[in-house]
């Protein structure tokens, strides 16, 4: 299956049935008068978060979605039947954005959420809605309400608790397929990975979901390379583990490139934990490696850990230590919610 992160799909609601204007003429019946029903509702458009999705390439084929017309209204008293609604299914991280891509509509973070978009238009009133002791004989009904329509973006976000971030050829696929089930492609030349990888890390007796976004370059945030756009996976993330690849020469040149297109995308990435790591220390001598380390713990003010994805060196480090950022993570909201039900109580 392709992957797909974005879609822009076109939307409309059904419009109401109009009511009806009739009159009850039957023999041998003393009493006539108006029949007339009412016209159906019009269908809604709802856009619902189900499982076992994980892209939005559904999209890609079908771009234009419309819910069914209320039926008209009819004679004998007769309602028009309502239009079906029409359903989009996206997967759990979907936001919804309308046309011009930066509104956000709806964030669809939990399994069975539904959020309708576009409600259908009411029908009209028929003639017999209309009676009363003073006018028994309305010869007029309402049309139904019109359809809305519009166009919206769709923007998966992956949901995982930790992401990989690095140039190309860091070793970010390696990684992964190091420490969880995942079958990333690995190859010995830069952006192998085209898009975003998850995988479900086991360490201990916990687990938590590993993202590997493809690498950046240097003017990434200006559309190089590959650009930045899947830096969006990485925003809800707890923590990330920033890869060097301890080969190069310039390891703290590589630093500053991630950090500073970290900082040029915003939305807070480059304020997550990080994790640092010196990758491929393998291929390195011990001379080599201690002076890219002691390089990058001056440029990084943090501490730096020295692992091998092939090897398996040091690699439960890193993942223990993104288990204690999920941990904190989760202790500070319990410490927020705590506090606010606290505040909240009187006497």
């Amino acid at each position: 299956m392709k992957f797909l992160d974005q879609a822009r799909v076109y939307i409309r609601s059904g419009a109401g049935g109009a009511g009806a204007v009739s009159f009850r003429r039957e023999k041998y019946i003393e009493f006539g008068g108006p029949d007339g029903g009412n016209g159906g509702r019009g269908g809604d458009v709802i856009i619902k978060c189900v499982d076992g999705l994980n892209t939005l390439i559904d999209y890609r084929y079908k771009q234009h979605f419309k819910a069914g017309t209320g039926v008209h209204g009819m004679g004998r008293q007769r309602s028009g039947a309502e239009g079906t609604d029409v359903v989009l299914k996206v997967p759990v991280g979907t936001q919804v954005f309308e046309e011009d891509n930066e509104t956000l509509i709806a964030d669809m973070t939990e399994i069975g959420q539904e959020i309708v978009l576009l409600a259908g238009g009411n029908g009209g009133f028929g003639n017999m809605h209309f009676k009363t002791a003073t006018n028994q004989s309305p010869r007029h009904a309402n049309p139904g309400i019109e359809a809305e329509d519009k166009w919206i973006w769709l923007r998966l976000k992956l949901i995982a608790d930790a992401g990989l971030v690095g140039l190309p050829n860091a070793g970010k696929s390696t990684f992964l397929s190091a420490v969880s089930a995942a079958k990333p492609k690995i190859a010995d030349y830069p952006f192998t990975t085209l898009h975003p990888n998850l995988g479900v890390v086991k360490i201990g007796e916990r687990d938590f979901v590993l993202a590997d976004i493809p690498g950046l370059i240097e003017g990434a945030h200006e559309g190089a390379g590959i650009g930045d756009r899947f830096l969006g996976h990485i925003e809800r993330t707890r923590s990330i583990i920033h890869l060097i690849d301890g080969t190069q020469e310039d390891v703290v040149g590589a630093y500053n490139t991630i950090r500073g297109e970290l900082a040029a995308y915003g939305h807070g990435l480059d304020e997550k934990h990080q994790i640092l790591a010196l990758n491929k220390v393998d291929a390195l001598t011990d001379e080599d490696r201690e002076e890219k380390l002691a390089a990058l713990r001056e440029v990084s003010g943090g501490e730096v850990l020295s692992i091998s994805a092939v090897t398996h060196h040091n690699t439960d480090q890193v993942l223990y230590q993104v288990i204690g950022t999920i941990d904190a993570a989760k202790q500070q909201l319990e410490d927020q919610a705590k506090a606010a039900l606290e505040e909240d109580w009187t006497p």
